[in-house]
């Protein structure tokens, strides 16, 4: 079986989306709350939205950063709450396994806002690789794995706007909660029928352990 997917074929797939419930935060106390139940979970999916920016040598800053369950998502305004201290906790929680794609990235956005030392967390984009996945992107991959893509047509949107608009809270949330699927899908633990991969990766287990930042 292929490991690459073409344009042509991405487009033709049904579009999935998140399946579960979203939870805005939009002050400090929410941030707290959330980061507390978040901290209980084992494993979760990370992401993060910044406003685009159409003039050349202006750079926004993260305004969003969503973490998500198997069944709930968090999305963290960030640029609308004076303390995210909470994210900070999140992300440096050696307690919480963390499932992202392009980490680096986001990691160095969310640096411009606060000192931050991430531990317990996988890049995808390395993670993948080890089960003959060629492809980098987070729309690819999961169309490769399930048969079905991640819609994109909410990432240039402005992410700083007043109110989320329910296109964009489900965007962000079906993002951070692909990342858990993939992980989910790949690591081989059991997952609701019409959640389970199509594309067949070797049986390699307990490999997390090599990709695990410390």
């Amino acid at each position: 079986m292929t490991s690459q997917i073409n344009a042509e074929n991405l487009a033709a797939l049904e579009v999935i989306k998140f399946p579960g419930k979203i939870v805005t935060v939009n002050t400090e106390n929410e941030a707290y709350t959330a980061a507390e139940s978040l901290m209980n979970e084992t494993v979760v999916g990370i992401d993060t939205e910044t406003r685009p920016s159409f003039r050349k040598g202006i750079m926004h800053n993260v305004a969003l950063v969503q973490i998500s369950t198997w069944d709930t998502c968090y999305l963290f305004r960030i640029c609308r709450i004076n303390n995210i201290h909470a994210i900070k906790q999140i992300l440096e929680s050696t307690g919480t396994l963390k499932i992202g794609l392009s980490l680096k990235d986001d990691f160095a956005g969310l640096r411009r806002l606060l000192p931050i030392i991430p531990h317990h967390y996988i890049e995808l984009q390395q993670y993948a690789t080890a089960f003959g996945i060629e492809e980098m992107s987070l729309q690819k991959i999961y169309a490769l794995l399930f048969g079905r893509k991640i819609s994109k047509t909410q990432q240039l949107s402005n992410w700083e706007a007043p109110e989320l608009t329910n296109a964009q809270q489900l965007y962000a949330a079906t993002d951070a909660w692909a990342c858990l699927h993939i992980y989910k899908a790949l690591k081989g633990e059991p997952l609701p029928t019409e959640y389970r991969k199509i594309f067949q990766t070797p049986q390699l287990k307990g490999i997390e352990k090599r990709f695990i930042q410390k």
